[in-house]
């Protein structure tokens, strides 16, 4: 179903401007293609419900930002799908990681304790050391990996060049990947040869570039 651009890019305007009737009409507008969408994933109804509701509140939450989103239809989805992921990444009982001691993708079950334990401590230490990023690249690594955003959409958001935008997220992923090595090192499983742990996990969904 294709949207009319015009009533979008009002609707748009609008609840930048605070107005809660048109982000009520967005609601209804996009809340079925949504859900649809997020079913595919999640395949809960529950669950599919909330996460189209954060989403949307979310976007009620930041509407003085979206002024800054070129292609609200896009944003959506985008969103939808990271939240998603986020709750697969979180809740399911599978998860994809890559080897320790291989470039090999295994998938574990999370109620095996050793493992969910093990997963729990790298999540921690990821988000530890995005927190511990300079403000410039930890801006552009949370645009990318949380909102969803593309290199031109982030340099347009933050007045700066696509080029440093890549500059800084490759920046961001280095020093994530040192995170995990020093980890894998330190419990005794140095990584061979191959595709590093993040690299994969950021292939599997994490960030969406």
């Amino acid at each position: 179903m294709k949207m009319d651009a015009e009533l979008l890019q009002q609707l748009q305007n609008r609840i930048a401007r605070g107005e809660q009737r048109a982000f009520e009409d967005l609601y209804r507008l996009f809340f079925a293609r949504l859900f649809n969408f997020a079913m595919l994933m999640l395949h809960k109804r529950e669950i599919a419900e909330e996460t189209v509701n954060d989403v949307m509140m979310k976007v009620w939450n930041k509407k003085e930002e979206l002024t800054q989103v070129r292609n609200l239809e896009t944003y959506l989805f985008v969103a939808v799908r990271n939240q998603s992921l986020n709750y697969l990444a979180q809740f399911s009982n599978y998860h994809i990681v890559l080897e320790p001691n291989s470039a090999q993708a295994e998938i574990i079950q999370l109620n095996d304790p050793e493992k969910e334990l093990e997963w729990k401590e790298i999540r921690f230490r990821l988000n530890q050391a995005v927190d511990e990023l300079p403000e410039q690249c930890r801006t552009v690594f949370k645009l990318i990996k949380e909102e969803g955003f593309r290199y031109k959409q982030v340099a347009e958001i933050l007045n700066i060049s696509p080029r440093t935008v890549e500059t800084q997220l490759f920046r961001a992923v280095k020093k994530l990947n040192k995170v995990i090595e020093l980890y894998l090192e330190n419990n005794g499983m140095k990584q061979r040869k191959g595709p590093p742990l993040l690299s994969a996990v950021l292939l599997l969904g994490l960030l969406n570039l």
